[in-house]
């Protein structure tokens, strides 16, 4: 469960970014070029990709009786 969690996490974040640069219009040749909307969304999916890898390798903490 853990790799999986990394894996999305990481592919979050890459979405996440491609999104912002072609919102900012710096990746071009997409309908998501030059719309701010879009890096809005990119933010908000980059965090939640953080929060998945953030989630995936938080330490334990161990119960002690």
């Amino acid at each position: 469960m853990k790799i999986f969690l990394n894996i999305l996490g990481g592919l979050f974040i890459l979405v996440g970014l491609v999104w912002i640069l072609q919102g900012i219009n710096v990746v071009l040749g997409s309908m998501m070029s030059g719309h701010i909307e879009y890096s809005l969304l990119g933010v908000i999916v980059a965090g939640i990709g953080v929060a998945l890898l953030v989630f995936a390798n938080r330490k334990k903490k161990m119960i002690q009786p």
